[in-house]
């Protein structure tokens, strides 16, 4: 068991990472429209494209979807700590497992599966905007698979670390 809970600590911090660095790609993206559209009113051309709009609201998408397995790895979630903070490492620990096994693993399950119909609809006509100068979407539609996927990884390893922790071999 330790060895798969650093094998998916390991991709989760990796994904957390490439998260990461696509918030800064996506306020550069972001702030060149914005010069671009500004810029081609004030010389009379039209420097902007939907494009842009759509790869920054994509790339924001792939933060929050890439962001949530290595947010869960860290315990950096928000969660309403009234009773949690005064619980025992112990208590904590089967408050997580019972959680992860009610909540978070059939959450996942469940997202993939509802997700599944949507991604392979967008593959099977490799799905394309709508809006002129409009991106693909079915790239970003299969996210919200790898999202769902990672997150019942990083579940199941973070429920992993709560049975190291009442075996007393914590990770």
């Amino acid at each position: 068991m330790p060895r798969f809970i650093s094998i998916i600590d390991s991709i989760s911090s990796r994904v957390g990472a490439l998260s990461a660095w696509l918030t800064l790609l996506m306020v550069l993206v972001g702030s060149f429209n914005a010069v671009a559209r500004y810029s081609g009113k004030f010389i009379g051309l039209n420097l902007s494209s939907n494009a842009y709009i759509e790869l920054q609201w994509q790339l924001f998408s792939m933060i929050f979807l890439l962001g949530a397995a290595a947010t869960l790895q860290r315990d950096q979630h928000v969660r309403v700590d009234v009773l949690y903070s005064r619980l025992s490492i112990r208590n904590k620990a089967w408050l997580d497992i019972i959680g992860g096994l009610i909540f978070l693993l059939p959450f996942c399950a469940w997202s993939l599966f509802l997700c599944w119909p949507a991604v392979r609809n967008s593959w099977a006509v490799l799905e394309v905007s709508p809006d002129p100068g409009g991106l693909v979407r079915y790239p970003i539609k299969t996210m919200m698979m790898v999202c769902f996927a990672l997150l019942f990884a990083q579940g199941c390893a973070e429920i992993g670390k709560r049975i190291l922790i009442l075996k007393g071999d914590e990770p």
